[in-house]
């Protein structure tokens, strides 16, 4: 269940810090895509470009960044959203105790109040600390506070003894973190929910080396669908000719031509929530070759005709309670234009967004997108990855008030 996983990895300043590069390198092969943050102490145990170099990301350590500041402050807020459980391991004492009581005096510990995940504390240290009153309430409370702690092991510690207060091996803490995000995956929203969701163009054939087609590179589709599975969703991802890979566990079924997704769509048109997020050709060829067409007998014009309108076709044959959600692509006009959209096709929610906007477009890793529902409108930027499953917790957070 590590594949494809968002851990973020918290570092706080105590003799076993080093063994967390081992972890990070653990998390890593597993599958899992890892961001470290480290307290300001840990950084004197090992360096923040040690887990840069080996993690392949930013390592966060400082709360306000004078290089960057107006990316900086926020980070707690948006890598508490991207990852699917945070560890921290080591955890110290003193670090503990700020969790447990609610203080952010760093990024470590903002990001565990601004965390939507999991967390999962490795108390690590000394054992007289570790066997003291305030360390042994605070384990306690932190538990009570729906905290995973996994406690400490016996061996030899840094100060010379034989102790309780050792760093669980990594293969220990994988596995406990393997149960935690399993567990969550089942209390998730969208828990027992089958999730349809399209992704990608359609090409549609003049002849055999021939197509009309679009740009779309499916990174937004596969955005959502991989959202939907870690908010607990059973998902089936429809993929249409892109190069982007899938990173969670999903049914994958593959289309080429509008018609292809079509038959696909209605196979599937009993699912609890559609995502249709796959560029589809509004036109297609009247007749398409069998042979290549030679230039010297190609005609200077081509007859079209009209694909399958899928999005309105399953409006109008839509289940009861089912979720529907589409997605408009507009360069001018863009609410107006989605919102007859939304009107006309039947269906639930739209995410609209520019063709030419800054950072949104059918390449690009970033999206900004207006959400618009029958009574409500918000807007999302950022990381396509982020974004999406920020805008499923919209939805399904407005379905259950």
């Amino acid at each position: 269940m590590l594949s494809g996983k968002r851990i973020l990895l918290g570092v706080t300043g105590g003799i076993a810090a080093y063994k967390a590069v081992y972890l990070l390198r653990e998390f890593q092969k597993a599958g899992a895509e890892v961001r470290v943050i480290m307290t300001p102490s840990a950084t004197r145990f090992v360096g923040s470009e040690t887990f840069s170099s080996l993690s392949r990301n930013e390592v966060a350590v400082e709360m306000f960044n004078d290089t960057d500041p107006g990316e900086s402050w926020t980070k707690h807020i948006h890598w508490g959203e991207w990852a699917d459980l945070y560890v921290i391991a080591p955890c110290t004492a003193n670090t503990l105790s700020k969790i447990v009581h609610g203080q952010s005096d760093n990024m470590l510990t903002s990001t565990v109040l601004a965390a939507r995940c999991p967390i999962l504390i490795c108390p690590t240290m000394d054992g007289e600390m570790y066997e003291s009153a305030s360390v042994s309430d605070n384990i306690s409370q932190a538990k009570n506070h729906g905290f995973h702690v996994l406690e400490p092991e016996s061996g030899y510690l840094a100060s010379g003894i034989e102790a309780v207060g050792r760093l669980p091996e990594a293969d220990a803490i994988l596995e406990y973190a393997d149960q935690i995000i399993t567990e969550n995956r089942k209390k998730g929203p969208l828990s027992g929910k089958k999730v349809l969701v399209s992704a990608g163009p359609t090409r549609e054939f003049l002849d055999p080396v021939r197509f009309i087609s679009n740009p779309s590179s499916g990174k937004m589709g596969i955005a959502m669908a991989e959202a939907a599975v870690r908010l607990g969703g059973e998902v089936t991802l429809l993929k249409g000719p892109v190069d982007e890979k899938e990173t969670e566990r999903m049914a994958v079924e593959s289309f080429i031509t509008a018609d292809d997704l079509f038959t696909l769509a209605q196979n599937h048109k009993d699912a609890d929530i559609i995502i249709m997020a796959a560029a589809v050709s509004d036109f297609k060829p009247a007749s398409s070759s069998k042979e290549k067409v030679k230039k010297e007998d190609s005609e200077t014009s081509i007859e079209m005709e009209q694909t399958p309108d899928i999005l309105q076709w399953l409006g109008e044959n839509r289940a009861e309670k089912q979720v529907l959600i589409g997605f408009a692509m507009e360069t001018a006009n863009l609410e107006e234009n989605a919102k007859k959209k939304l009107r006309k096709k039947n269906i639930d929610w739209i995410c609209a967004n520019s063709l030419t906007g800054e950072n949104s477009g059918f390449h690009t890793d970033q999206n900004e997108i207006q959400l618009i529902g029958k009574e409500s409108s918000k807007e999302f930027k950022g990381p396509k990855k982020e974004i999406a499953l920020q805008i499923l917790r919209e939805i399904f957070d407005k379905a259950t008030q």
